[in-house]
């Protein structure tokens, strides 16, 4: 999508803004403050419009914006060291806000001002004088401007980098999303395995309950069989027994002892 009128804008002012905050300001410079206040009511027109822009880029404007105004506030502070712990605590924006910069001018001034502070506190510390601090950091800066085409050289050599590592963790996600599907995979087959398994041995408990009531029945029967099967051959010696009696009698009777 296109920037608006008011995007635009917005984003000149808040690049003229990181530039006056880069600055080494007077005590009674006023422009900034200013250009803040209106930068806060060009965010908030900005997010009322119906084509506004992308909600992480109004984040971005929106993290801005609220360095710049959590700056002005910690410099309004009496000492140093409350200067330096407000500005600890101060976020400096993630993307550059012009094409031109290479990294973010919000985190260069934010870097510039804790320098600054840490420099007064130690001028306070050991009583020295905090503007020869102040121009020996200011010479620094300028050999670290001298050195922008040393910087640009190593920021393509580091956005190299972040690629290589960015595609080995491409790689590495998705070496890894493979690894999650084949275990589930295999887990999925180990649940089909163990429910096949439990399917078989119930089938088995079922045919040994069925196998040990019958078996059950036919003790019964066999017992019962030889139950009877007793029964017959008792009844059967007392027959004879009682035969051979009758008959040893009829035949004494019959054949008398012989004198």
């Amino acid at each position: 999508m296109a920037a608006t009128r008011l995007e635009l804008n917005l984003m000149r002012l808040l690049s003229r803004c990181e530039a006056l905050a880069a600055e080494q300001r007077d005590p009674e410079e006023w422009r900034l403050e200013k250009y803040v206040a209106a930068l806060e009511d060009m965010l908030r027109e900005l997010k009322k419009q119906a084509s506004k822009p992308a909600p992480e880029l109004l984040n971005e404007y929106s993290r801005k914006v609220d360095f710049l105004k959590g700056l002005l506030e910690a410099e309004k502070l009496p000492s140093s060291t409350e200067k330096a712990l407000a500005n600890q605590f101060l976020a400096p924006g993630r993307t550059p806000t012009t094409t031109k910069e290479r990294t973010p001018a919000t985190k260069t001034v934010h870097l510039q001002t804790k320098a600054r502070c840490t420099g007064k506190m130690r001028s306070e510390l050991l009583g020295t004088d905090p503007l020869a601090i102040d121009d020996s950091e200011e010479l620094n800066i300028r050999k670290r401007k001298g050195l922008v085409s040393d910087e640009k050289q190593s920021a393509v050599e580091l956005d190299a980098m972040l690629q290589h590592h960015q595609d080995m963790q491409e790689k590495l996600a998705e070496e890894m999303l493979s690894l999650a599907r084949s275990l589930k995979n295999n887990t999925l087959a180990a649940q089909n395995v163990i429910k096949q398994d439990n399917q078989t041995l119930s089938h088995s408990l079922r045919m040994a309950d069925q196998n040990f009531e019958k078996l059950k029945d036919e003790s019964d029967r066999l017992e019962q069989h030889a139950k009877k099967s007793v029964n017959w051959l008792l009844w059967i010696m007392l027959i004879v027994v009682c035969f051979i009696f009758i008959s040893m009698i009829l035949f004494i009777r019959i054949f008398p002892k012989l004198k």
